[in-house]
């Protein structure tokens, strides 16, 4: 099983409040939050992959020392996430795990989304609803609506940050993404070829409510994950 993790955004929401550095490489306990997954990763013998773009040099650095793949996104800066995939494509070959590089979650959540044998299944939690960042409407269990603004009664629950296809989907997941791509839909998220195939295709969930876990698009985020650690 590979890993990508997505690591090339600048991350303009929280920018401001940091120096020049992503915010994926911000320290939990003196340890970069990339590197930390990344070790988890390789502790479950999980093969890491790294999409880089802004301050590349910093995430090099952040995860010296460990055997990882990068792949360079040269337009990090007028893409999102799914042209980042887009580079790493060749990867694609067995069952992966993609996710966003500056989310921190328990280790348990990770062996839920690597033990899960669902074919195409995002993480989310359903204890979300309220306050957050994109949030998903589930018919038992399959995603139905999506998006930032979705209104308050029709949200069942909060996207972590987290997916996995697993091989028998990649040949659809791939499809749809040289498809994306082709059309120039290059400013969408990777979670968006999933997004595109609710209407045709069972797209899952795994739910983690009551777990903690944190996707730091502000500083405010970053502050509860140190608060959670330091419990």
């Amino acid at each position: 099983m590979k890993a990508i993790l997505l690591a090339a955004g600048r991350g303009t929401r929280i920018s401001r409040m940091i120096e020049e550095i992503p915010k994926c490489t911000l320290p939990i306990q003196g340890v970069p939050l990339i590197r930390r997954t990344v070790l988890m990763l390789i502790a479950r013998n999980i093969e890491p992959i790294v999409c880089v773009g802004y301050c590349d040099k910093k995430i090099y650095e952040a995860l010296r020392g460990l055997n990882v793949k990068y792949y360079y996104n040269p337009f990090y800066n007028v893409t999102n996430s799914i042209a980042s995939l887009w580079f790493a494509k060749q990867e694609l070959t067995n069952d992966v795990i993609i996710m966003n590089a500056d989310v921190y979650f328990e280790t348990h959540i990770l062996d839920d989304i690597i033990n899960t044998h669902k074919s195409c299944t995002l993480m989310v939690d359903t204890g979300r609803t309220v306050e957050g960042d994109y949030f998903l409407k589930l018919e038992n269990g399959l995603i139905k609506k999506y998006g930032k603004d979705l209104p308050l009664e029709e949200r069942s629950c909060e996207y972590v940050g987290i997916g996995k296809v697993r091989l028998e989907f990649l040949k659809e997941f791939k499809r749809r993404l040289e498809y994306l791509i082709t059309h120039q839909q290059h400013q969408l998220w990777w979670e968006n070829i999933l997004y595109s195939l609710v209407e045709e295709e069972k797209i899952e969930t795994l739910d983690v409510k009551g777990c903690f876990w944190s996707e730091i698009d502000y500083f405010d985020d970053y502050e509860r994950i140190l608060a959670h650690v330091n419990e």
